[in-house]
């Protein structure tokens, strides 16, 4: 008979951006490493940790619903993250929730657990895998690279919530990044609140990899990445001129030819009152010059739609700049109250049925933009990273395709293919957000 004692168990419940993602798997890393179960269901957990997302009103709900949830199948709940930052919502709305604590604190929520369900220490459960719990699957994972932002956008209250910038050693990510390339991975995904700014809190000072002395700034961690001969894509990415410096790496495939670039408007009155750099000239210079560096880059971004004081004209402008920048992916999210965020106190606030129908019209005209890009690729050949395999062939994506918010490249003929593997396919056809191909004989 077996003397080992059962281990204490923990159910998670995740959600919000892939930054609290990473938060959410440095918990489960060390929870595994202390020996603790993960847990599935509710029913097989000692108590449930929910990491919640507080950015805007619908995040909140989501986040009061789950953690409503797992009280009422669990009873035993610990809540972190975002919408424990916003004060005391949490206990005034559960307060049986044993603790909350905000984002970015795994030291308080490890506290958290060691009080209501203590540690049982067994060396043959204490094994973690060296690159720690991903939520993600085995064949791409989210690196952090920084903390918090310097920004104070008018609409965001993310610096509330995270402080300002920190941005993580350079030699700790690298090594984490190998870590993960170790482990199977084939995908780094690059998140951050501004990528563009890493290193800016620390002066650019010389970290250290493996004992070579390197700068602590984006082009030389994307340089340092780029060596691990695995896809590496960046997210976040503000136009600051430093961006110019990644495109010589881009070209030589030495990171993705992808730019996740949050723009969030265009005209420049509302740009303004946004807080946001409002220069869209500059903006439409810097994009043509990327694309003559790297004709195949693919440049996605987000926009808010119905801010306060947004006029037809404004939202005119936003439209001629779609079609000026003729971005290849486009997200669209109707301007939401967040509590907290300086924009509450603009006037012109607009009903929330224009907000919407803003959004909708954007998406619309967005669609001939990205359908024309998406047709410039048909009979080209390029590699692609297979997500799943169903009855009709391989799920995969293209180096411009981010798993989640871009489209997919179906591969009619890659039912053989594995999930996480390469393959080099012709593009045969394709819709409005996704394509269609054919394995390269």
């Amino acid at each position: 008979m077996s003397r080992r004692k059962q281990a204490p168990t923990v159910g998670f419940v995740s959600l919000g951006c892939p930054k609290a993602t990473v938060d959410a798997e440095q918990i489960l890393t060390r929870l595994r490493a202390e020996g603790y179960a993960i847990s599935a269901s509710y029913d097989g957990a000692d108590l449930v940790v929910v990491n919640t997302c507080g950015f805007i009103d619908a995040a909140v709900e989501e986040s009061l619903e789950a953690i409503g949830e797992a009280l009422a199948e669990n009873g035993r709940v610990i809540v972190t993250g975002c919408l424990g930052a916003k004060g005391d919502i949490v206990h005034a709305t559960y307060p049986k929730v044993l603790a909350v604590t905000g984002p970015h604190a795994l030291a308080e929520v490890m506290a958290a657990v060691h009080a209501h369900l203590p540690p049982l220490h067994d060396p043959f459960v204490d094994l973690v895998p060296p690159q720690g719990i991903k939520l993600t699957p085995e064949h791409y994972a989210y690196l952090k690279i920084s903390e918090g932002c310097n920004h104070r956008c008018s609409f965001c209250i993310i610096p509330a919530l995270r402080g300002d910038l920190v941005s993580r050693p350079i030699g700790e990510i690298v090594r984490e990044a190998e870590k993960l390339v170790e482990a199977g991975v084939k995908e780094l995904l690059i998140v951050s609140q501004d990528t563009s700014a890493y290193g800016v809190d620390l002066k650019y000072r010389t970290g250290f990899i493996g004992g070579r002395p390197v700068r602590t700034r984006l082009y030389d961690l994307a340089r340092e990445l780029g060596q691990l001969g695995v896809w590496v894509r960046l997210h976040y990415v503000y136009p600051y001129p430093n961006v110019d410096d990644l495109l010589p790496l881009m070209a030589e495939g030495k990171i993705l030819p992808y730019l996740d670039v949050p723009f969030q408007h265009a005209s420049p009155r509302i740009l303004k009152l946004m807080k946001r750099p409002g220069d869209v000239d500059k903006v439409l210079d810097r994009v043509t010059a990327w694309r003559r560096a790297v004709p195949d880059l693919t440049i996605r971004s987000t926009f808010i739609t119905g801010f306060p004081g947004e006029t037809e004209q404004d939202f005119d402008a936003l439209l001629q700049f779609l079609d000026a920048a003729e971005l290849d992916r486009v997200g669209a999210f109707a301007y939401s109250p967040v509590e907290g965020a300086a924009a509450n106190e603009l006037t012109g606030a607009l009903p929330e049925a224009l907000r919407e129908e803003r959004r909708l019209r954007l998406m619309q005209h967005q669609e001939d933009i990205s359908t024309r890009r998406l047709e410039q690729r048909i009979g080209k050949t390029m590699d692609v990273l297979v997500d799943d395999i169903d009855e009709e062939g391989a799920i995969a994506r293209s180096a411009g395709d981010a798993p989640e918010i871009d489209g997919i490249v179906y591969v009619t003929d890659g039912h053989a293919l594995e999930v996480g593997q390469f393959a080099r396919v012709t593009v045969t056809d394709c819709d409005v957000h996704d394509l269609f191909a054919a394995l390269q004989p």
